[in-house]
């Protein structure tokens, strides 16, 4: 019987052996304040890798030193990063899968005490060794520092840092890249009305503030070349009155789909506190929204934890991909458990967990 939870999806020169797949989820244990990835990441993503996923995205990771949410984030800002990762993505080639990387600028949500591991929680001051925060617009995230506001010449220096990453994403041996622009991170905070009231070519008009994305893409684009797939995740709604809409950003999609992006990672929320009706598949509408009126692949994730509920996904139409976070921490070899589930014959098991599976 076939599912498409298995089928092999294909994006540029890359295919994927199957549509199970891992988003980035911030980690926040870089052992210094270098960016350079450890032991617990080689474990972390090999392990994700081992497990049968199709593509394992690694976390957000700082294009410029300014650009992490804390200091325990991963950066690709320098070469001594970039060969870091490299034998991190040979493990997860070894394993079968493709390893993406999610490229990111946390813009005023910057500057953060890392989630855990540190005394404090909330904004990190100059003093306690944080930095100044940049925005679309000084308007602070509630209980953030205040961001100054980047002027179109640091605009255009950002844009350089996302580019310069790729390159070293590419030369590190990753298969694609995600730019990241949800969250209410600083591509996020551009897009949105609530936290860009910019009146130069950067504000304004939703064509406007998605200029900023627009350009990063097309620098990405250029240094990566024709065959390497490149991503956007997506905050779909602001789930706030006054702020983005699924329509928004079906228009968004479609100006990204003309840029080249290959496929749109679905989220939604995180630019301003809201109250967001959570639940089993919660954002799958919006990426079924997307891929329906920008006629663009999407990724569906959040709350999907059953087989039978991300085969009936893709299934209906509803998306392309579904990643999985909290699922495969729980169960890293969720893919394998699911053709078991699914009454599938098994396409893939670590060879030296063979037994486990008989």
């Amino acid at each position: 019987m076939s599912h498409l939870l298995f089928e092999p999806i294909t994006l540029r020169g890359l295919t994927v052996r199957n549509r199970v797949w891992v988003p980035p989820m911030c980690q926040y244990s870089a052992n210094t304040e270098d960016g350079v990835p450890a032991a617990w990441h080689l474990v972390h993503y090999g392990g994700l890798a081992r497990g049968g996923a199709g593509a394992v995205i690694v976390e957000a990771t700082g294009v410029t030193p300014e650009g992490r949410i804390s200091n325990r984030d991963l950066g690709l800002w320098n070469d001594e990063q970039r060969d870091a990762f490299a034998p991190i993505v040979d493990f997860m080639h070894s394993q079968g899968a493709a390893a993406g990387i999610q490229l990111a600028h946390a813009g005023r949500k910057a500057s953060t005490w890392p989630e855990w591991g540190a005394e404090k929680s909330g904004a990190r001051s100059v003093d306690e060794g944080g930095w100044q925060t940049v925005a679309p617009s000084p308007i602070a995230f509630p209980d953030l520092a205040d961001p100054k506001e980047l002027t179109a010449a640091e605009i255009v220096e950002t844009v350089a840092a996302f580019a310069a990453s790729a390159r070293r994403a590419a030369d590190a041996g990753f298969d694609l890249v995600e730019i990241h622009a949800a969250h209410g991170y600083l591509l996020h905070e551009f897009l949105s009305p609530l936290s860009n009231v910019r009146t130069d070519s950067y504000g304004g008009s939703l064509e406007n503030r998605a200029r900023f994305l627009l350009e990063t893409v097309d620098a990405v684009r250029a240094e990566v070349g024709d065959d390497f797939p490149v991503l956007v995740r997506l905050s779909a709604t602001d789930w706030t009155d006054g702020g983005l809409t699924g329509d928004d950003t079906v228009e968004v999609s479609r100006l990204l789909k003309a840029h080249g992006v290959d496929l749109i990672d679905v989220s939604t929320g995180a630019n301003v506190p809201a109250q967001i009706p959570v639940g089993p598949g919660y954002q799958v509408r919006f990426a079924e929204q997307i891929r329906s009126g920008a006629e663009l692949p999407t990724a569906a994730v959040g709350l999907i934890t059953d087989p039978f509920q991300a085969e009936q996904i893709l299934a209906t139409g509803q998306a392309d991909v579904v990643l999985l976070g909290r699922e495969m921490l729980r169960d890293p070899h969720f893919p394998v458990r699911a053709e078991k589930e699914l009454r599938r014959e098994y396409g893939y098991v670590p060879a030296a967990y063979h037994r486990a599976f008989a």
